[in-house]
C-alpha cells in the first residue's frame, strides 16, 4: 500500500475567518469563479459552493511561495496493535517518527498538531520503516462515531425509500473502530454480514451550532471507512441500526486522512468495493444528498462534536443486502475497497474465535 498520506491544514483555526466576513451568501457565488469543475453533477447547490468556496479561498490565503504554506503534512500510524509510531511522510516519502514532539494523534492532540509540527525538521528525526509493517488507525479510538443513513441518492432508490429531507442520523460503538486491514469478525450468530465503503469526515475542532458556511473548517480531513454490518441484527426482529454495526472490527478506518484543500473538499470522489475481486459498489461522492459542510452544520445543532469524531456519510448503491437474491460475507471473504485520493483497504473475514485464541 503506497498512498499513506495526509495533508494537515495546520495554519489556524481561523483561516476562513477574513474571506468569509467580505462574501456573499454562498449560493449568490457563480460556480466558474470558484473553480468548480462539476457544478453540472451538483445535488444541493448550496452546500456544494460551500466546498468548492472553502477550497479555493483557503488557497488564495496562502498564494506566495509554496514553502511558506507550512501546510502540507503527511501523517500515518506505523506497527502492531498498540505500539503504533506516529509518523510524518517527509518530501521524500520517508516516514518520519514525530513521537518526541508529539505523543501520538489522538482527540487530545488533534486541535494543536499543527502548531505542534508545523517548524518541525523531519529530516532530522529518526526514519521509520513502512514496507512490510502494519498500517495501524490513522488515529487512535474516537470517542464518538456517528452514522449518515440513506446519503446516496442512487442507494436510496435502491433500497425503496424517499429521499431523506434531512440527514438520518445514527451512531457505532467505538469499539468497533479498527486498522484498515484488520480482520473482519464473524460471530456464530451472524448471518447477514454486508459491507458497505463509506467517506469518513474527521473533526478537527470542538463543534457545536456552525453555520454550512464554516462547517468545513472544523473539519481535519477525510478518510476511508468499511461500515461493516450484520443486516440480522440491524433490519431483523428487534434489530435496530446501531445494534447491527458496532460490533468489534466492524469500522475499519484509514489508512490515511486527507485534508479538503488536497481532494476539493472529497466533492466529487470515486469510490469502489469488491468482495473476493468481484466489484460490488461503484460510486462516486457527487452522488450524496448532503455532502460534508450539511452533515457537520446539521449534527453540531443537536450535538458538540469533539475533535476526532469520526463521520461516515453513507454508502454508494451496491450493498449485499439490495442483490437479488442478496449476498452476504462469510467467513474466507476477502473485501477491499478503496475511495479516491484517500486510499485502499484490505480485509478477510475471519472466525470470531481465532481472534480470542490469538
Amino acid at each position: 500500500m503506497s498512498a499513506l498520506i495526509l495533508k494537515l491544514d495546520v495554519a489556524g483555526s481561523g483561516i476562513m475567518d477574513p474571506v468569509a466576513n467580505s462574501l456573499e451568501r454562498i449560493d449568490s457565488i457563480d460556480r466558474t469563479s470558484v473553480g468548480y469543475t462539476h457544478a453540472s453533477n451538483m445535488l444541493l447547490g448550496s452546500d456544494r459552493y460551500c466546498c468548492a468556496y472553502h477550497k479555493t479561498y483557503r488557497r488564495k490565503l496562502f498564494d506566495g511561495d509554496e514553502n511558506d504554506r507550512g501546510s502540507t503534512m503527511k501523517f500515518i500510524r506505523i506497527g502492531a496493535e498498540g505500539a503504533e509510531k506516529p509518523c510524518v511522510l517527509d518530501a521524500s516519502g520517508i516516514a518520519r517518527d514525530v513521537s518526541s514532539v508529539v505523543p501520538d494523534f489522538t482527540p487530545e492532540t488533534i486541535p494543536v498538531l499543527g502548531d505542534a509540527l508545523s517548524s518541525v525538521d523531519l529530516d532530522a528525526l529518526p526514519a521509520v520503516t513502512v514496507d512490510g509493517q502494519r498500517i495501524g488507525t490513522p488515529m487512535t479510538q474516537p470517542r464518538n462515531i456517528y452514522l449518515i443513513g440513506m446519503n446516496y441518492r442512487e442507494h436510496a432508490i435502491e433500497a425503496g425509500v424517499d429521499i431523506p429531507s434531512e440527514p438520518i442520523l445514527s451512531n457505532k460503538s467505538s469499539g468497533s473502530f479498527c486498522a484498515p486491514d484488520d480482520p473482519i469478525l464473524y460471530s456464530p450468530g451472524m448471518t447477514k454480514l454486508d459491507w458497505e465503503v463509506e467517506l469518513g469526515v474527521v473533526i478537527g475542532k470542538t463543534t457545536l451550532n456552525v453555520s454550512k458556511r464554516d462547517a468545513l473548517d472544523y473539519v481535519l480531513g477525510y478518510t476511508v471507512v468499511n461500515d461493516v454490518s450484520e443486516r440480522a441484527w440491524q433490519i431483523g426482529p428487534g434489530g435496530q441500526w446501531a445494534k447491527g454495526k458496532g460490533f468489534p472490527n466492524f469500522c475499519p478506518t484509514g489508512p490515511m486522512i486527507v485534508t479538503g484543500d488536497e481532494i476539493d473538499d472529497a466533492g466529487a470522489l470515486r469510490m469502489w468495493l469488491d468482495v473476493n475481486g468481484e466489484r460490488m459498489q461503484t460510486g462516486n461522492t457527487q452522488d450524496m444528498i448532503f455532502g460534508p459542510a450539511a452533515i457537520v452544520s446539521n449534527l453540531s445543532e443537536y450535538i458538540r462534536l469533539e475533535p476526532g469524531d469520526l463521520i461516515c456519510t453513507g454508502t454508494p448503491p451496491g450493498i449485499g443486502y439490495a442483490k437479488t437474491p442478496p449476498v452476504y460475507l462469510k467467513i474466507g471473504d476477502r473485501v477491499s475497497l478503496g475511495i479516491e485520493g484517500l486510499g485502499e483497504q484490505a480485509q478477510e473475514v475471519v472466525p470470531l474465535k481465532t481472534m480470542e485464541t490469538a
